[in-house]
């Protein structure tokens, strides 16, 4: 018998041991062959790049349950651990291949849902979404692993490749109004599928076309920049009011960085003109300004728990930078939605340019969300010294999972807003609506602004 690296279209027959850990699996390449008589995983010593053969017959009184006819069949014995019979074998008694799953194990399902269910993140290599009756199934190995029933739903997340989804979940989604989206393990939205039959009337989306070359348009980026500098101004004033006491001058420099950003706001204010094309650079160059200050700020309070040298929008391979990128993608698909069920065009925006492929608009309103939803988030995370696993220079699925379910806590949690309490999404969607009503000439719109 050989040892040799496990390849596809495994059959996950595996049954809980102890001794399938003892020599690192998962984390440490190291080849093992099980030995079926004692239950024990024994290391195969590798002499120039072979593996001696050595034979076990197998023992029906282990527990494996075998497939009726094993001929050719790789079976899962455990996390790094399989069992192949060789497609010349005539009966079980033969000698069987043992081997370790590749580097880049399949991820187990996980979910990430709200209090209420009504949104959800799943993420997991070889799970089924699927719909029976009333409720969304999440299948694995064709057996219900999670149900949800799909009038509390708003918003489905699906968060790495390996997903099936079934046609008739799609058409109910869509007939619901409930938002499917997809995002990479980096958090970047790569996909929106929704219904167009649900969309509000077309003149929102004439009304937005034509505030590109009016007044309004300039109007909308000027408060999105001074609704963003505000909110960073306001997370640093957050997060340092706990360093007064511990570390006074950690404390000062962010105060002082506060006080010009507050500059930098009222300088936004100022700014005038007849179109966003016209002043575009001049408020772009304002929101740099305050992105590297604020950025600063943010070093100076998690400088004694985590090494950050800036911010790194893609291909981030520190932790920081990673954290906030997938809770930026979470972010993304929430402000998608609301801005395509407000009946506005996504990719036609105003501050940010019009790109292929880039949902100009979607950028522009996550703007006044970035900072109360995911940085308070993530910089809270940090602080209180919660594990951060890195693999490949993405996050493991375990962090992702852990940040996307305290992203989706933060989306539910209330704050103020026109004079009540509001969870943070349905703020979000108040905003888009908002802005329907100011690019039609029916209401003024304000940036949202978190209290600290």
């Amino acid at each position: 018998m050989s040892a040799q690296t496990a390849t596809s279209n495994k059959e996950d027959l595996r049954r809980p041991n102890p001794a399938a850990g003892r020599y690192g699996l998962g984390s440490v390449r190291l080849l093992g062959q099980w030995n079926l008589f004692t239950g024990e995983l024994e290391p195969i010593a590798v002499s120039e790049g072979k593996v001696p053969e050595q034979g076990w017959l197998f023992d029906p009184d282990w527990g494996l349950v075998l497939p009726e006819n094993p001929k050719g069949r790789e079976i899962l014995v455990d996390q790094g651990v399989s069992v192949a019979f060789p497609a010349g074998i005539s009966d079980a008694g033969q000698r069987l291949i043992f081997g370790l799953l590749p580097e880049h194990l399949p991820e187990p399902p996980s979910v990430c849902k709200s209090a209420d269910s009504a949104q959800l993140i799943l993420s997991g290599f070889g799970i089924f979404l699927g719909k029976k009756s009333e409720r969304l199934t999440v299948k694995l190995n064709n057996k219900t692993a999670y149900e949800f029933p799909l009038f509390r739903i708003s918003e489905v997340v699906v968060a790495s490749r390996g997903v099936s989804l079934s046609s008739d979940l799609i058409k109910e989604l869509c007939e619901r109004g409930i938002r499917l989206s997809f995002v990479e393990p980096s958090g970047r939205p790569y996909a929106m599928i929704s219904s167009p039959i649900l969309n509000a009337t077309v003149e929102s989306r004439r009304e937005q076309l034509l505030a590109f070359n009016d007044a309004r348009g300039l109007e909308f980026a000027r408060l999105i920049v001074r609704g963003k500098i505000r909110n960073q101004r306001h997370l640093l004033l957050y997060f340092g009011k706990y360093l007064k006491q511990s570390d006074p001058g950690r404390f000062a420099s962010i105060a002082e960085t506060a006080k010009k950003l507050r500059a930098l706001e009222l300088q936004a204010r100022k700014v005038e003109g007849s179109t966003v094309e016209e002043k575009r650079q001049e408020l772009m160059g304002l929101e740099g300004v305050s992105g590297r200050l604020y950025w600063q700020g943010v070093k100076e309070i998690v400088e004694s728990k985590v090494e950050f040298m800036g911010r790194v929008h893609q291909g981030a391979a520190d932790a920081l930078n990673a954290l906030l990128n997938y809770g930026y993608g979470i972010l993304y698909t929430h402000v998608w939605g609301a801005v395509v069920n407000a009946g506005l065009e996504p990719f036609a925006g105003f501050l940010h340019v019009d790109r292929p492929g880039k949902p100009s608009l979607v950028l522009d309103l996550v703007e006044e969300f970035r900072q109360p939803v995911v940085d308070r988030t993530v910089i809270a995370s940090i602080n209180l010294g919660q594990t951060i696993g890195m693999k490949d220079g993405l996050l493991d699925q375990g962090t992702r999972q852990l940040i996307g379910q305290k992203v989706l806590e933060r989306l539910t949690s209330p704050e103020p807003f026109r004079g009540q309490q509001y969870q943070i999404r349905s703020i979000i969607q108040m905003q888009a609506r908002a802005l329907v009503s100011f690019l039609r000439n029916k209401g003024k719109y304000k940036p949202f602004s978190f209290r600290w």
